[in-house]
């Protein structure tokens, strides 16, 4: 990992110099680079001719439409990996986590799916409000919710609302005194294990915002006072290790030690607790280099964990929930581009590497310059027969980290005017996208049977200047 930098990992020393002149270890040069890699597309994703077409829509014809860059959903994707996860985890509650991303529209795919929904914010809920999802479905995370946030959820009937602090519990309990409303209620613990990811989305270690630690004692005082608190009823600890993982090795140590605590809180307070949650972070294909488990192996294998340790504990197994979000939307979306300008660069070695610059940037997708996050792209409007070119996808941002693509073997032909697309973008790229240099972020226009539709529309000069009060 790079040293940190206050303008961003690509600023850092040997930050760029550390992918070797051929691309980094694990980059092959293909020997057509106008094939579809196919596990990292959205189920429906093909070429012909060297066009690019998803969900039965050319992705040229798609731009003439509506624009460019523009996020492509393939909801027949998005439906079956939902599904996937629903019959693979049938003895479980599959919770969809909204922050991956979450419209209106994916909320009615959701229902209809018969998944659950868990949201983080005011903002998300009253998404999930809006499109008629069941609140008796949605679950509340949150290390700071406003009392606003928790009396509108007391008020919606949420399912259950995770507490992440000792603050949290008394405000919850005035909320639910004051209201005469009961809420069910999730204690969010850290288990002391450290996925296998990047620092900032390894979340279950001790040093970090999130949960009650197991280790101190604190996890446990938090389960005595939310049972004790009038108008809180509770429903069970919950357990969050990171993201993108790619093995149950770390959900076995975290559940071992949940489940541990499960059974003190029956031995000590006499509470047989009904629920658990395990959370998410199941990992997905960005590149060659990412080898995910589907479904049905992750369940098997999870499954298979709970029911030793219950076991081995001697308690009765408990109602166990997860919440896939990243697995389901990212693979099910791409982002199509355009290419404006194309530029040499020398490298050490003497090789050379091609700089490819796009009308989008780190205003659609941060994840490049926020985690050294890696993505593939392929050209998406033609066939070529040029030779494969180590290629690094950029922006057209002010900033030397604004890079979409940082390695990958592209046709040396590459010219303005023709299309990129990127696949694994539906996670955490439109729900952290920007204005950043007052950049409007692009719409999400589903695709389905060789029809468009709108998700997001794409945002205008007008919403950009709406909150400007300066503005005549």
């Amino acid at each position: 990992m790079p040293t940190a930098h206050p303008s961003g990992w690509a600023h850092a020393d040997g930050a760029l110099s550390a992918h070797r002149p051929g691309g980094p270890n694990w980059l092959r040069e293909p020997a057509d680079p106008n094939v579809l890699v196919d596990h990292l597309w959205s189920q429906t994703a093909v070429k012909a001719d060297g066009v690019l077409s998803v969900g039965g829509v050319p992705l040229p014809e798609l731009v003439r439409e509506h624009g460019s860059p523009a996020y492509v959903l393939d909801e027949a994707d998005f439906r079956a990996r939902a599904g996937a996860f629903r019959d693979a985890f049938a003895a479980y509650d599959v919770y969809y986590a909204g922050k991956a991303f979450l419209s209106t529209t994916v909320a009615r795919w959701l229902e209809e799916e018969g998944l659950s929904l868990d949201v983080c914010s005011g903002g998300e809920l009253t998404v999930a409000e809006r499109a008629g999802f069941p609140m008796a479905k949605v679950g509340f995370h949150g290390n700071n919710k406003t009392l606003g946030e928790l009396e509108r959820a007391v008020e919606l009937g949420v399912g259950r609302i995770i507490v992440d602090s000792f603050h949290e519990i008394e405000r919850l309990a005035a909320v639910t005194t004051e209201l005469g409303r009961t809420t069910g209620v999730m204690v969010r613990v850290t288990a002391g294990v450290e996925a296998h990811t990047h620092e900032y989305i390894a979340t279950a270690h001790e040093d970090q915002k999130f949960g009650f630690s197991i280790a101190s004692g604190d996890a446990l005082e938090a389960v005595r006072r939310v049972h004790a608190a009038p108008g809180l009823r509770l429903l069970g600890l919950h357990s969050h290790i990171g993201s993108q993982i790619f093995d149950t090795s770390g959900f076995e140590v975290a559940a071992r030690r949940v489940l541990a605590l499960h059974a003190r809180v029956g031995e000590e307070l006499g509470v047989e607790m009904p629920e658990m949650d395990l959370g998410g972070g199941f990992g997905i294909a960005y590149t060659t280099q990412d080898d995910p488990s589907d479904p049905s192996r992750l369940a098997t294998e999870i499954t298979t964990i709970v029911e030793h340790e219950c076991r081995a504990l001697g308690v009765a197994e408990p109602r166990l929930s997860i919440e896939p979000g990243r697995a389901i939307v990212g693979p099910a979306m791409c982002t199509v581009y355009e290419v404006g300008t194309v530029k040499e660069v020398a490298l050490d070695g003497g090789a050379r590497r091609s700089y490819v610059s796009v009308d989008g940037g780190m205003s659609d997708n941060i994840r490049t310059a926020l985690y050294d996050a890696d993505y593939s792209a392929t050209i998406a409007s033609r066939d070529s027969g040029a030779s494969p070119t180590l290629s690094r996808v950029v922006g057209k941002h002010c900033e030397a980290g604004d890079i979409v693509v940082k390695d990958e073997f592209l046709p040396g032909d590459v010219r303005p005017g023709d299309l990129v697309a990127v696949p694994g973008t539906g996670a955490y790229c439109r729900s952290m996208a920007s204005n950043y240099n007052h950049a409007l972020r692009p719409p999400v226009i589903g695709v389905r049977d060789g029809k468009t539709f709108t998700v997001l529309r794409r945002e205008t000069v007008a919403d950009l200047l709406a909150t400007d009060v300066g503005v005549s």
